[in-house]
């Protein structure tokens, strides 16, 4: 058992506006978080393992290859591998905990 106090906060451990972070790894899964500061720029390209994320802090846009949606916390979104997919229009600081499986392995 592995418990990672503070994860998907704006003072997640490790966490710096603009960075994901990973928190925890095994073959099949890996979880961090992911800050982008209100005003801020995603500039990720799809990832080669499906992903979720958890909207815990901050208001945004996604845009997917399949839809756009406002989100907001409480907003779980999944994203399927190769899917090209970014967040914009970041009105208050975004945290997100990052869910992938299989575990992250960089960008397609």
């Amino acid at each position: 058992m592995q418990i990672i106090k503070g994860a998907g906060t704006a003072v997640a451990p490790g966490s710096v506006p603009g960075e994901y972070v990973e928190h925890i790894r095994s073959d099949q899964l890996s979880a961090g978080t992911y800050l982008i500061p209100a005003g801020g720029v995603d500039d990720q390209t799809p990832h080669r393992e499906d992903e979720i994320y958890l909207v815990t802090a901050g208001r945004a846009r996604v845009i997917t290859g399949s839809g756009e949606a406002d989100v907001e916390p409480g907003d779980l979104i999944f994203v399927p591998a190769r899917e090209p997919h970014r967040f914009v229009d970041v009105t208050e600081d975004l945290a997100l905990l990052v869910f992938f499986a299989p575990a992250f392995t960089g960008r397609t």
